[in-house]
């Protein structure tokens, strides 16, 4: 019985201790959010007006790789689009792990007072039990507010990624084309002065 009492406290102190990282990561999480939204704001406005930043860095790039390429354009191309694509997918991994962790530490910060609670209802301090329960219920409602939010958020984002790389995909093959037609023409240009 004394192992288990000691296991019991063992656990306690280990929850009790956990309780100012978990409320420190909700308040760090709700600053995230809060900037985040912002952004997102902002590239919700841009596309309205038919604007996509990571668009534009897209052409800017591709268009100075065209000039700088060897002769194996295509698997560069490739490569580079890829990577740009991947830049893109990973640019949705912070709004994921917000989804995830906003409840989960909302109910660690929820779970955590409760047993300081059920500890001050066991002594009869009644003050402490109810404070207790306050701070139980206020990080389960932040937790639940921040994954929410990232969770509405990553639905218009993950659109924009997919249209994004659509868009990407059409500019590299439109990009590759075209500089085989210039090629092409440069060529018979070539093969008609040498006749002349």
């Amino acid at each position: 019985m004394n192992i288990l009492a000691g296991l019991e406290t063992f656990l306690y102190v280990i929850s009790s201790a956990l309780f100012y990282p978990v409320v420190a990561g909700l308040v760090l999480l709700t600053f995230w959010i809060v900037i985040s939204f912002g952004s997102f704001l902002r590239e919700y406005l841009e596309r309205r007006q038919g604007e996509s930043s990571a668009l534009r860095r897209y052409k800017k790039v591709l268009e100075s790789k065209v000039s700088s390429l060897p002769a194996v354009m295509d698997i560069e191309f490739e490569r580079f689009l890829q990577s740009a694509e991947l830049e893109l997918i990973k640019s949705l991994d912070k709004i994921r792990f917000t989804i995830r962790v906003g409840p989960a530490l909302g109910l660690m910060g929820t779970l955590i007072p409760m047993g300081i609670s059920l500890s001050a209802l066991a002594q009869g301090d009644m003050p402490k039990m109810a404070g207790s329960m306050v701070t139980a219920f206020t990080t389960t409602v932040v937790g639940l507010a921040c994954g929410v939010a990232a969770y509405l958020m990553s639905l218009a984002k993950e659109k924009w990624v997919r249209a994004d790389m659509r868009e990407m995909e059409y500019l590299t093959e439109l990009t590759l084309r075209n500089d085989r037609v210039e090629k092409e023409d440069r060529d018979e240009v070539s093969e008609e002065t040498k006749t002349v």
